[in-house]
Protein backbone atom coordinates (compact mmCIF):
# COMPACT_ATOMS: atom_id res chain seq x y z
CA UNK A 1 0.00 0.00 0.00
CA UNK A 2 1.17 3.34 -1.10
CA UNK A 3 1.58 6.67 1.24
CA UNK A 4 -0.49 9.64 0.22
CA UNK A 5 3.57 11.05 -0.19
CA UNK A 6 4.13 8.31 -2.89
CA UNK A 7 0.80 8.63 -4.75
CA UNK A 8 1.02 12.45 -5.18
CA UNK A 9 5.00 12.07 -6.02
CA UNK A 10 3.23 9.85 -9.01
CA UNK A 11 0.77 12.56 -9.97
CA UNK A 12 2.95 15.19 -9.82
CA UNK A 13 5.63 12.80 -11.74
CA UNK A 14 2.69 12.71 -14.64
CA UNK A 15 1.95 16.43 -14.84
CA UNK A 16 5.39 17.54 -15.03
CA UNK A 17 8.12 14.65 -15.51
CA UNK A 18 11.84 15.12 -14.34
CA UNK A 19 14.10 16.00 -16.47
CA UNK A 20 17.41 14.91 -16.61
CA UNK A 21 20.47 16.95 -17.10
CA UNK A 22 23.29 16.31 -19.07
CA UNK A 23 27.26 16.62 -17.73
CA UNK A 24 27.08 20.21 -19.70
CA UNK A 25 23.94 21.27 -18.15
CA UNK A 26 25.68 20.18 -14.47
CA UNK A 27 28.34 22.07 -14.91
CA UNK A 28 26.85 25.07 -16.22
CA UNK A 29 24.61 25.32 -13.45
CA UNK A 30 27.23 24.49 -11.03
CA UNK A 31 29.20 28.22 -12.65
CA UNK A 32 26.24 29.78 -12.10
CA UNK A 33 26.02 29.05 -8.59
CA UNK A 34 29.57 29.41 -7.86
CA UNK A 35 29.34 32.89 -9.56
CA UNK A 36 26.13 34.06 -8.29
CA UNK A 37 26.95 32.63 -4.82
CA UNK A 38 29.97 34.81 -4.63
CA UNK A 39 28.44 37.93 -6.03
CA UNK A 40 25.66 37.92 -3.29
CA UNK A 41 28.39 37.17 -0.97
CA UNK A 42 29.90 40.23 -2.37
CA UNK A 43 27.55 42.21 -2.41
CA UNK A 44 26.50 41.33 1.19
CA UNK A 45 30.20 42.09 2.19
CA UNK A 46 30.55 45.21 0.93
CA UNK A 47 27.19 46.74 2.11
CA UNK A 48 27.45 45.31 5.91
CA UNK A 49 30.66 46.97 5.70
CA UNK A 50 29.05 50.62 5.24
CA UNK A 51 26.07 49.75 7.73
CA UNK A 52 28.92 49.39 10.42
CA UNK A 53 30.13 52.50 9.30
CA UNK A 54 26.50 54.39 9.20
CA UNK A 55 25.62 52.80 12.32
CA UNK A 56 29.85 54.40 13.87
CA UNK A 57 28.69 57.72 12.70
CA UNK A 58 24.80 57.53 14.32
CA UNK A 59 23.21 57.78 11.03
CA UNK A 60 20.20 55.65 11.23
CA UNK A 61 18.17 56.61 7.92
CA UNK A 62 21.41 55.54 6.02
CA UNK A 63 21.72 52.57 7.98
CA UNK A 64 18.22 51.90 7.47
CA UNK A 65 18.73 53.03 3.45
CA UNK A 66 21.74 50.74 2.90
CA UNK A 67 19.50 47.66 4.31
CA UNK A 68 16.79 48.00 1.83
CA UNK A 69 19.32 48.40 -0.68
CA UNK A 70 20.91 45.48 0.14
CA UNK A 71 18.23 43.37 0.35
CA UNK A 72 16.71 44.67 -3.13
CA UNK A 73 20.48 43.89 -4.68
CA UNK A 74 20.07 39.97 -3.14
CA UNK A 75 16.76 39.66 -4.41
CA UNK A 76 17.26 40.95 -8.07
CA UNK A 77 20.73 38.71 -7.72
CA UNK A 78 18.34 35.77 -7.14
CA UNK A 79 16.11 36.10 -9.51
CA UNK A 80 18.66 36.10 -12.17
CA UNK A 81 20.39 33.55 -10.63
CA UNK A 82 16.94 31.85 -11.10
CA UNK A 83 16.52 32.70 -14.75
CA UNK A 84 20.45 31.80 -15.60
CA UNK A 85 19.35 28.21 -14.78
CA UNK A 86 16.47 27.82 -15.92
CA UNK A 87 17.69 28.71 -19.58
CA UNK A 88 20.34 25.72 -18.78
CA UNK A 89 17.50 23.23 -17.51
CA UNK A 90 15.39 24.20 -20.89
CA UNK A 91 12.12 25.89 -18.82
CA UNK A 92 11.07 29.58 -18.85
CA UNK A 93 12.28 32.22 -17.24
CA UNK A 94 10.63 34.77 -15.01
CA UNK A 95 10.02 37.35 -17.55
CA UNK A 96 8.87 34.93 -19.92
CA UNK A 97 6.31 33.13 -17.56
CA UNK A 98 5.15 36.61 -16.71
CA UNK A 99 4.69 37.78 -20.16
CA UNK A 100 2.44 34.19 -20.64
CA UNK A 101 0.25 35.00 -17.80
CA UNK A 102 -0.41 38.41 -18.57
CA UNK A 103 -1.70 36.87 -22.33
CA UNK A 104 -4.17 34.41 -21.41
CA UNK A 105 -5.09 36.98 -18.74
CA UNK A 106 -6.17 39.26 -21.67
Amino acid sequence: MKSAYELAMERLEKKAPTKKLTEKQKAEIAEINSLYGSRIAERETFLQGEIVKEKARGDVTAVAQIQDQLSREVRRLHVEWEEKKAVVHGGPTEFESKTEQSEKEK
